[in-house]
């Protein structure tokens, strides 16, 4: 696997979790006052949107390398799946992660 290659892994990787790492709209834009965490949908909104940059980024790379293939359904199906899972660390620590109070 080229270092292209793992790069768009990491940014997956990363793309995935940022939903759950803060409670900025895509880590920049902050939500009002009257909603201090964002909702379960923002969170998922946001994913399918990152989603697809990083989707979008890795064909730039690929086509870049100058072999870019078409690719079916079945692709998109176990990439989403795969960016889903990344996603785990994120929401263990924004849902099943017990934290004290301070």
């Amino acid at each position: 696997m080229s270092a292209a290659g793992w790069f768009i892994v990491l940014l997956a990787l990363a793309g995935a979790n940022l939903p759950f790492l803060n409670q900025r709209l895509f880590g920049i834009v902050p939500l009002p006052l009257r909603a201090p965490k964002k909702s379960a949908w923002i969170r998922i909104a946001e994913m399918i949107v990152l989603y697809f940059v990083v989707g979008a980024f890795g064909f730039m790379l690929e086509a870049r390398a100058g072999n870019r293939f078409d690719q079916g359904w079945q692709f998109y199906a176990i990439t989403f799946s795969l960016f889903v899972v990344f996603a785990f660390p994120g929401f263990t620590w924004q849902y099943l992660f017990k934290r004290r109070p301070a």
